[in-house]
């Protein structure tokens, strides 16, 4: 299957689940078209749109479409495998088991700091409200699992970097971009992959601050 590979994102940049497919694209050092869709406008529910989620991150392959994040990322890891291309899940099994909790673990929980430090504040304003106490628990989670896979001296999750990584880092951000304390390790880890030249592709991307 050689078909191009186009992957939709909202029209912003804002997702940090498009942000993830987006670095796994680019750690796989993959060609492709990156196109973006209003969410604002229900660009995602118009005709021609065919992810089956109407939802973005959505990759097409040809005929084939795939929504979700995680999924894209298994998908171009299983298609592009390596040595052509680099890794981006562990070798190890159980270090890629660890890479997919950690996944899916960010994407189902810690609403309340989800929703009160917005990735909007990550390339936008920052927010200079203190946090909730449902936040400040949630964050305290975040930091207390996050020492527990991250140790000081540590940039990756593991000897090598993974795309949980990029999940991770984006979510420490959350906390350290807007002011609020976490641990010097786990600072040093979020920079350190928010420096990384496939995250920094996606800063440069042009934003407007609109409604989307």
């Amino acid at each position: 299957m050689t078909d191009a590979l186009t992957l939709y994102v909202d029209a912003n940049y804002e997702s940090p689940w498009a942000l993830c497919a987006f670095v796994a694209l680019e750690e796989k050092k993959l060609t492709y078209t990156l196109a973006t869709k209003s969410l604002s406008k229900k660009e995602t529910f118009a005709p021609g749109y065919e992810a089956r989620t109407q939802r973005v991150p959505a990759l097409q392959r040809g005929n084939f479409w795939l929504a979700e994040s995680v999924a894209i990322a298994e998908y171009l890891a299983e298609s592009f495998p390596f040595p052509d291309h680099p890794r981006i899940f562990p070798e190890n099994l159980e270090q890629r088991a660890t890479c997919r909790e950690v996944q899916h673990w960010l994407r189902t929980d810690l609403m309340p700091l989800r929703q009160e430090r917005p990735t909007t504040t990550l390339w936008f304003e920052q927010r200079l409200v203190k946090l909730s106490d449902a936040a400040k628990e949630s964050g305290k989670r975040l930091t207390d699992v996050a020492s527990t896979l991250i140790k000081p001296g540590q940039t990756t999750l593991f000897e090598s970097w993974c795309i949980a990584d990029v999940d991770l880092a984006l979510a420490l951000q959350r906390l350290h971009h807007n002011g609020d304390s976490i641990p010097e390790h786990l600072v040093a880890y979020a920079k350190a992959n928010w420096e990384r030249p496939s995250v920094k592709k996606w800063h440069a991307l042009p934003r407007e601050r609109r409604p989307v």
